[in-house]
């Protein structure tokens, strides 16, 4: 029988991520063995500390799963690829992903009405700059912690409101059909962020299957459940960033989408003087997606 390790963070979240790559193999290799390792990273040993913005927040979420991959400890890392670094590790690329769940930003409230809230926190230097942009006059703080803990932050009164990838919050479980959900007995407010103005970090809503370059059965397991067209988009928006030098760390959103046979890609980009973005959008080929990546790094640029 043919054996296989998933390495995960052992966030909640992170484990429901791999649980889905998990049941998702099990379907495509009924044979197949699987057992998972959960690999305590930086970024969770250091989560209530601030982080320096000018120094970025990629890798402290992948680096030591990367490390036990690269090991052989593991043979494929679960990851939220908005974690990983726009440059590969060496040895190391991401052979597979799972179909991309919805991309948009939520606003979360105690309040009836999310959009009047006079604080709002975040732990994401791109969603501080848009709130300030499209909410002027809101106070915007910074945020630390797993899902959880940000959402028992907002019920303990630490401000009025939170944002979070929407992805994230569903994956979880919590059903936003009525626009609200119940955390812990408590009733909270949801708005959803409009990705035209809100536009996402490069890679929210897609799980990355990480492998070795040279483990060939590892990319042949992995790639039966692969979803083409977000991995295209996933090239795309990561090329776009390398091209950048943009990380977590970085105020910039990139959104790549397939319509048909074109690629639409899209980018804001903000500078410490200004309140509004520098903003770039490119079309073309969808199976072209590099090119277009450097085509939109050179119109926002110019």
């Amino acid at each position: 029988m043919e054996k296989i390790v998933l390495g995960s963070r052992g966030s909640e979240l992170a484990r429901r991520q791999t649980a889905l790559v998990a049941e998702a193999l099990q379907k495509a290799w009924p044979n197949l063995a699987i057992s998972i390792e959960l690999i305590r990273t930086s970024g969770d040993q250091r989560k209530a500390e601030p982080i320096d913005p000018r120094a970025g927040r990629k890798g402290l979420f992948t680096g030591e799963i990367e490390r036990a991959l690269a090991a052989g400890t593991i043979d494929v890392a679960v990851h939220s690829a908005k974690d990983l670094p726009s440059d590969d590790a060496a040895g190391l690329e991401v052979a597979a992903v799972l179909s991309r769940a919805p991309v948009a930003d939520l606003l979360i409230s105690k309040k009836t009405s999310a959009s009047s809230a006079g604080s709002i926190a975040t732990g994401s230097v791109r969603r501080q700059h848009q709130l300030r942009w499209k909410r002027p006059g809101t106070k915007v703080a910074d945020l630390r912690g797993n899902v959880p803990t940000r959402l028992r932050k907002l019920v303990s009164g630490d401000c009025d409101a939170i944002v979070l990838a929407r992805a994230g919050i569903e994956r979880l479980g919590y059903d936003l059909a009525a626009d609200s959900f119940d955390f812990e007995g408590v009733s909270l407010g949801v708005e959803i962020l409009s990705p035209k103005d809100f536009l996402p970090a490069g890679g929210q809503g897609v799980i990355a299957m990480q492998v070795r370059a040279n483990d060939e059965k590892a990319t042949t397991i992995v790639r039966a459940i692969n979803h083409p067209e977000t991995l295209s988009c996933l090239q795309a928006e990561r090329e776009f960033l390398r091209l950048l030098k943009g990380d977590c760390g970085s105020p910039v959103g990139v959104l790549a989408t397939i319509y048909g046979e074109t690629m639409t890609l899209r980018a804001q980009f903000f500078e410490p003087s200004r309140i509004e973005p520098r903003m770039a959008r490119v079309e073309g080929d969808a199976t072209s997606g590099k090119r277009l990546a450097r085509e939109l790094w050179e119109a926002i640029n110019g």
